[in-house]
This record gives structure tokens, C-alpha cells and sequence, in this order.
């Protein structure tokens, strides 16, 4: 939250003026003041909750003398903004508890070892822990995206470039005609839309989370990111993305899912797409992203026609699929056929590396590591 001096010192006139009644009461009008924008309120929320929760002493007293019955309630999942804001609020006790006797150093030669971050952007997200899960979203937080931009038909004043006539005229005309003086314009260059195509069936379950934190940190970072997510039918979840804390986020977008790790119909999902969604969102040379592994439930015959309407509505369209991650990938399966022609690049997507290899891939030409078409001799070969 965005709490400075000015703010502290509005707070405390405001409950001055306010007078301290009841708790309610002292909520509100705090919450008036410092939160001023809607992803804070979640913080605050959690903040002023956990400030007063140690302080309830006559609650905790009477517990102790009741009746413990056994806890046959299912576990709550953590509310949006705990962990970062208990770990915020309870950091400087940590740091005021006594030192603890260290125990003793022991000196190891690590010249032929790796370090953790190595094996963290490295590791399958899998095969990860929760606590290296943890870990790795806060690197995909940091991932730094290209300023990957495209020139448009649209101009900008620049202090040099082409002579913009209309420019020139009204400046003369400000100054009576005068004086005339030349104006100057520019090709506008923007970041091109990007719309991520998330598969969320079961084969995909593993890594889905992770996905949608990469997501959130896409449109964070980007402007015009569109997200869509299927099973066995087509959500669209950028509304929910925009939304600043992850955790709420993620919350919002579970909400409105209804079809999480289900069956995969890749081809209806597209056909909707390209129905429904193409014309809005694939405009000024839009970049595609396809987060699936190509396992379709359904028949493939309109599998392939969808995507090359799709490769058709977009500049450039990249298939991620986590199956890479195996050495001896082989493109059998028959959605996995019919949808590698119509890719400009097919890359794996199982780890950090594969993010970041992604994330600087946007603003460079195709790579011959990413090239679809060493894929398709490979199965013409497997064929003959």
C-alpha cells in the first residue's frame, strides 16, 4: 500500500475528527483515508485484522476454559493478502528476538555443485515443492519482458521526421502567419496485443497455477494482454487479471472457471474463439500464445481448419507445450499433428528457463530451437 507521511498525518486528524468508538467505526475511517485505490482494500483488510488478533485477550482467555470439541471443519484456504502482510507486519519482531547460538561452520567446495537458483529455473514445476513454488513465483514476478513494439499507420509529434502539414498550419495560425515554422511527425510504435489461449484440463492440472501467476504477470508488466482459458469450454478471464494482488486474482478467476481440470475440446474452443472473440482481440499485429499439450478428447478434423484460421488472424502464433520437457518427444498424437502445421514456433514451457526463453523471444525473429517444421520431418521420417 501506498502509505506515506501525508497520509499518516490525514489519518490520524480524521479519527480526531471521527472520535474512537467502535471498532467498526475506527475501521471505516482509516479505510477512508488510506485505501484509495480497490486492489488495497484486501491489505488493509488483513492488516488491520491481524493487528488487532493478538490483542484479544478476553476471547482467548474464555477459550482456554471451554470445552475443546474435536476440529472436523475443513482447513480455510488463506485469505488474499495473508501471508505477504502477516510477513510484513510481524518482520521487525523476528529481527528484535535474541540472537541463537550458531552452530558450528563447516567449509564445503562448491566448485562442482550448482547454485539454488540454478536448480530452481531448472526443475520441472511438477516436481516442485510448495515452498519452491512459492520461490518460483516470485521469479516469474521479476521475468523482464522486451520492449518488443510494432510501427502503426497512426503518427505522434516528434522534433523531427516527415512534415506534418495540418501541425505546421495550426501553429501559423496561432502566431497570425507570421511565422512559419515546420512541424514533425513520427510513426506511432506500440506493444503489439497479446492473447494467451490457457489449456486448464486435467493432463494440464500440474501446471496451471503457475500458469496463471505468469499471466498475472504479463498484464501487470503489458498493456492490452488478453486471457482465455479452456476445458471443455472458452472463459474469458482478462477482467479478473487485471486485478493488482495475485491472490485476488486468482480467486476471481477460480470463481468464474467452471470447468477446471475436465476434459480437453480444443477444436469447439477455437471454433468459439474465431467466432466470437477474433475480430475483437487479434487486431494490430496481435502475438498469440497456446498453452496446451495437444491431447484432444474430440475428433480432429476442424482441429486443423480452426488453426489455420487462427495462424490467419494473428502475426505470430506460438504453441507452448509442457510435453517437451521429455527428451524423446515424439509428435504422435493426433491433435498434436494437427495443430503443429500451423505454428510459427513450438516451445517447451515446463520451468523458469522456458519463460525466460519465451519472454525474450517476443521482440526477436524466429529461432531455429523453436522451428515446428524439424518437428514434422521428424514424424515424416518416423512414418516412412
Amino acid at each position: 500500500m501506498r502509505v506515506g507521511p501525508a497520509s499518516v498525518k490525514d489519518a490520524i486528524e480524521a479519527v480526531l475528527a471521527a472520535g474512537i468508538g467502535s471498532r467498526d467505526d475506527f475501521y471505516w475511517t482509516l479505510h477512508a483515508v488510506l485505501v484509495s485505490r480497490h486492489e488495497d482494500h484486501a491489505v488493509f483488510d488483513e492488516a488491520f485484522r491481524l493487528f488487532w488478533k493478538s490483542r484479544e485477550l478476553v476471547e482467548k482467555m474464555i477459550a482456554m476454559f471451554s470445552p475443546v470439541a474435536p476440529a472436523n471443519r475443513e482447513k480455510q484456504k488463506p485469505r488474499a493478502a495473508e501471508t505477504r502482510v502477516s510477513q510484513a507486519l510481524f518482520d521487525g519482531q523476528e529481527q528484535n528476538r535474541p540472537p541463537r547460538e550458531m552452530p558450528p561452520e563447516y567449509e564445503i567446495d562448491a566448485r562442482f555443485t550448482t547454485s539454488g537458483s540454478e536448480v530452481l529455473h531448472a526443475k520441472d514445476f511438477a516436481q516442485m515443492s510448495a515452498a519452491e513454488i512459492s520461490d518460483a513465483k516470485r521469479a516469474i514476478a521479476e521475468l523482464r519482458l522486451p520492449f518488443d513494439t510494432i510501427r502503426t499507420r497512426r503518427f505522434k509529434p516528434h522534433y523531427r521526421g516527415r512534415i506534418d502539414p495540418r501541425a505546421t498550419m495550426r501553429a501559423a495560425a496561432r502566431s497570425g502567419g507570421g511565422l512559419i515554422l515546420p512541424k514533425f511527425r513520427t510513426p506511432r510504435e506500440i506493444h503489439a496485443p497479446l492473447v494467451v489461449l490457457a489449456d486448464i484440463s486435467g493432463s494440464m492440472s500440474q501446471y496451471t497455477r503457475i500458469f496463471l501467476h505468469f499471466l498475472h504477470a504479463l498484464t501487470e508488466k503489458r498493456r492490452r494482454v488478453h486471457t482465455f482459458v479452456f476445458g471443455t469450454r472458452l472463459t474469458n478471464l482478462t477482467r479478473q487479471m487485471r486485478h493488482r494482488d495475485p491472490d485476488e486474482a486468482l480467486a476471481d478467476c477460480s470463481a468464474a472457471v467452471r470447468d477446471w481440470s475436465g476434459g480437453t475440446r480444443i477444436g469447439d474452443t477455437l471454433h468459439e474463439f474465431n467466432r466470437l472473440w477474433s475480430r475483437r482481440v487479434l487486431g494490430q499485429g496481435a502475438i498469440v500464445l497456446l498453452i496446451t499439450d495437444g491431447l484432444e478428447r474430440d475428433e480432429v478434423d476442424d482441429l486443423g481448419k480452426q488453426m489455420e484460421r487462427l495462424r490467419k488472424s494473428c502475426r505470430r502464433l506460438i504453441w507452448l507445450n509442457p510435453l517437451l520437457r521429455f527428451d524423446g518427444f515424439e509428435p504422435r498424437a493426433r491433435g498434436v499433428k494437427a495443430m503443429l502445421p500451423h505454428v510459427d514456433e513450438f516451445r517447451a514451457v515446463h520451468n523458469l528457463n522456458a519463460l525466460a526463453d519465451l519472454c525474450a523471444s517476443l521482440d526477436k525473429a524466429h529461432t531455429s530451437d523453436a522451428d515446428p517444421r524439424r518437428w514434422l520431418r521428424m514424424e515424416a521420417l518416423h512414418a516412412a
